[in-house]
């Protein structure tokens, strides 16, 4: 009850009880859980009450709810949101830890989400449901790293959306508050320059599955809404349904909270989600601070990486080329393309993902600014998965494309050498006369007559 005053009230309390009623926010508090944990008389438990029951008229005052941590819990400092702000029901607050007095970051989070013997608060625990106890809090999962964002801090780490089954319609509110460097981080990276305001630092929130056997993609909730204090958050569209009667499903991606989140360092922010319940699935939801980074970034990131050595293709060369005793045809030499296949353009930044078997390549500046546009990291190739921290750019042909400048087709041999290929005009003016190793001859086409 203490702890949801403000700093008037605060004051109130401390004069009415004959302490010094000066100073700052959490230091008013300091001085008021000081005065119910030494003991105070009963007619300041009474204006504890009457300044409880002004501040929250409909919410009725059990005789619980003045029960504070004790001299020896680990947290004796609180601090809530200002300005007025009241928690929505099931929230309570955790506290400032810092070493001698000084504050550290806090969180504000629903009680249950809290461990079960964590923190021992008391008077909120009619809010617990009885699902609470089925699911893992705080379960083991992680979310797959995302190549344009870099994590700043945890606001809420991946937390479990418990739900009883009992009810189609599940939902949860949690909530966070930001440290003065959080808030002064997201503030100095606002971008106004365009059309609208943006943020290079920002509050992202992402769903996925609680599974625990490998990092999760973003995965939403069926019929998934989310409130951030109070406001509709804007989740991505409906793709079209690729079958005739299958529901439409919304491409799950993080959403970026930050023009619905309060800069504030004293009210908390809150979040309310609501989604169908899954027989058999259950799912998890995290608060991240990131920082978002430009194609440009990752591709000298790439580049930072360094060069794979040359000898690591060659020897995928010889190992495709190497005959095969149960094959009826032996493959001498393989043929391969010296133009992006996304762009049709020459490359000039040739990579591959590490778990990609084929020796053609794709342009990375290309590939990384598409997967900016919508990220999909599908190799253009083979179609399969190719992470942005699987990209390695590939040797050899940084060494081909050097060398041949005049030809977009290779073929690679046995002994894992090389030799540019003629276009089909030269290959039929030479056809008449002998071959004479025409393959190792420059690139450049003869003319006729």
């Amino acid at each position: 009850m203490v702890m949801s005053l403000r700093v008037s009230e605060l004051q109130v309390l401390l004069g009415y009880a004959g302490r010094n009623k000066h100073g700052r926010k959490h230091e008013l508090l300091t001085k008021a859980l000081h005065l119910l944990k030494t003991g105070c008389s009963p007619d300041v438990h009474m204006k504890i009450k009457e300044l409880y029951r002004r501040r929250f008229p409909a919410k009725m005052v059990s005789h619980s709810e003045l029960g504070m941590p004790g001299p020896h819990h680990p947290a004796t400092v609180g601090m809530v949101g200002g300005g007025g702000a009241a928690l929505p029901a099931g929230l309570t607050q955790l506290t400032y830890e810092g070493h001698g007095g000084a504050p550290s970051p806090a969180a504000l989070l629903p009680l249950s989400l809290l461990g079960p013997g964590k923190h021992e608060l008391t008077g909120l625990t009619h809010h617990l449901s009885t699902s609470a106890t089925l699911h893992p809090v705080h379960p083991d999962v992680k979310l797959q790293r995302l190549p344009f964002y870099d994590m700043l801090d945890e606001l809420i780490k991946p937390t479990s959306l418990a739900s009883d089954n009992s009810q189609r319609y599940q939902e949860t509110c949690l909530a966070f508050a930001l440290t003065p460097q959080q808030v002064q981080q997201i503030s100095s990276s606002m971008d106004i320059s365009g059309t609208k305001c943006d943020f290079s630092v920002q509050v992202q929130l992402r769903f996925c599955l609680s599974e625990t056997s490998c990092p999760q993609e973003d995965h939403f909730p069926p019929n998934l809404c989310v409130k951030v204090n109070g406001k509709p958050c804007n989740l991505p569209g409906y793709l079209p349904p690729t079958k005739n009667g299958v529901e439409p499903k919304r491409p799950s991606r993080p959403i970026n909270i930050t023009s619905l989140v309060r800069l504030s360092t004293t009210v908390p922010n809150t979040i309310v989600v609501s989604w169908t319940a899954e027989i058999g699935r259950s799912y998890s939801m995290a608060v991240y601070l990131v920082k978002q980074q430009s194609s440009s970034v990752l591709l000298q990131r790439l580049r930072a990486k360094g060069i794979r050595n040359p000898d690591h293709s060659r020897a995928l060369i010889k190992e495709k080329l190497t005959a095969d005793p149960d094959s009826e045809i032996a493959t001498t030499s393989l043929r391969v393309s010296l133009l992006c296949p996304l762009g049709k353009m020459r490359l000039m930044i040739p990579c591959r993902a590490l778990t990609c078997s084929h020796l053609q390549c794709f342009d990375a500046t290309l590939y990384i600014q598409m997967n900016e546009k919508k990220p999909t990291w599908v190799c253009p190739v083979c179609d399969k998965k190719a992470p942005y921290e699987h990209l390695i750019i590939d040797g050899l042909f940084v060494e081909i494309l050097n060398s041949c400048t005049d030809c977009d087709e290779i073929q690679f041999k046995e002994d894992g050498s090389w030799a540019p290929m003629k276009s089909k005009k030269e290959v039929q003016e030479v056809s008449t006369a002998s071959y004479n190793n025409g393959l190792d001859d420059s690139c450049q086409t003869s003319t006729g007559p």
